[in-house]
């Protein structure tokens, strides 16, 4: 077995492209560093992406933003444990990260965002500033998980007829709480493609994003895809905590209380688009073929329009796919206007017919920003 945690851990290193520090403990948690001149640094627990150096379908692990509510737990693979228990589990479950990798596993596409992604356009845009870290249009990333279905896991622990709250629990103690959590109802652990992932683009997790597990919810709000898990509980009741009734929650005229919550609580993403260029551009005049992401938790983009005239005239840009349930759409548009200022504004739509909206409510503390954006653009000859 342990020459197995050695194997694992030499690939985390070898996969990320990053070296183990020299000294470090082959089984603790290696202390790899991302080249923060690839990210946007707004301190160091919020690094975001820059849109402007994505290719492909797959973002990159080094480019892939990262949130951090504590510092990343020293974690030895040797004597990690994954707890379950809780009144709503017959089995309370111990299992060693051999054991849960052991399980029948799967691997999902979906993209990753932070409740607060675009954040900073609340002031921007609407003239008020939202509290929280200042996110532009990069806290968001689009990755292969592979892992072990929550399902399975709750399963083989015995889970109760009447359990109705699974509560998620990190091993960042010094995170709000003694490790940061968040609860699931129920029929969202069960769902089949939220993951006990130990896997990132095939690569096994860095530190930053929750090695050796971590929950992914797709569609969800990253705060729910906890890091570093180290225990689950199954509750036969609601469960109300810091960050479901102060912290991811939408906190404003237009959200109404909901339980304990003091407003409306986040859950559910929101349908995006953005250009893969920096804010703002210069582009050389001439022909250009412009790139950008849209994404949906309700499943794949079917259109994207842009304008060029603040949306008093629309055409469509071309979409790329690949189409998956829970991933995000690459789309290009082609364009050749003369030098000069522009904003180029686009405007996402998924299968079910939703699409962004011209203007959203403001909320508190800044989640779910999702209106169409005007990029600005300067065209030189």
């Amino acid at each position: 077995m342990q020459s197995n945690r050695r194997r694992f851990l030499k690939a985390l290193a070898a996969g990320a492209g990053f070296g183990l520090v020299a000294g470090c403990d082959e089984l603790t948690t290696p202390l790899l560093q991302k080249d923060k001149s690839q990210l946007i640094a707004h301190s160091p627990n919020a690094l975001e992406t820059r849109l402007e150096n994505l290719r492909g379908f797959l973002t990159p692990v080094e480019h892939f933003f990262v949130r951090k509510n504590g510092d990343i737990p020293p974690i030895n693979l040797d004597s990690y444990r994954l707890e379950v228990g809780g009144e709503a589990i017959g089995e309370p479950l111990r299992l060693s990260f051999d054991e849960l990798q052991d399980l029948p596993s799967r691997t999902v596409f979906s993209y990753l965002e932070c409740a607060g992604n675009q954040r900073v356009f609340f002031g921007e845009q609407l003239g008020q500033l939202a509290a929280g870290t200042q996110w532009g249009r990069g806290a968001v990333g689009m990755a292969s998980w592979t892992g072990t279905p929550l399902a399975d896991v709750l399963r083989l622990a015995g889970i109760a007829e009447d359990a109705e709250t699974i509560q998620l629990i990190g091993l960042d103690s010094t995170a709000p709480e003694g490790g940061f959590r968040r609860p699931l109802p129920i029929d969202k652990a069960m769902d089949p493609d939220t993951l006990l992932a130990f896997r990132m683009n095939g690569r096994p997790l860095l530190p930053d994003h929750g090695f050796p597990v971590r929950v992914i919810v797709p569609g969800w709000v990253g705060s729910s895809c906890i890091k570093w898990l180290g225990r689950i509980e199954a509750h036969s009741r609601p469960v109300w905590g810091r960050n479901n009734t102060t912290s991811y929650v939408l906190i404003g005229d237009d959200y109404p209380p909901e339980g304990e919550a003091s407003g409306q609580v986040v859950t559910l993403q929101t349908i995006k688009s953005a250009l893969a260029l920096p804010w703002p551009a210069q582009l050389p005049s001439g022909r250009q073929l412009i790139y950008g992401y849209a994404h949906s938790p309700n499943g794949p983009i079917k259109r994207v329009r842009w304008s060029l005239d603040e949306g008093q005239t629309w055409e469509n840009a071309t979409v790329l796919g690949p189409w998956m349930r829970h991933a995000w759409t690459r789309f290009e548009i082609a364009l050749e206007i003369p030098a000069g200022h522009y904003t180029l504004t686009t405007s996402a739509m998924d299968e079910t017919g939703l699409e962004q909206p011209e203007s959203i409510p403001f909320n508190q503390k800044g989640y779910l920003f999702n209106m169409r954006l005007p990029h600005p653009i300067a065209v030189v000859a």
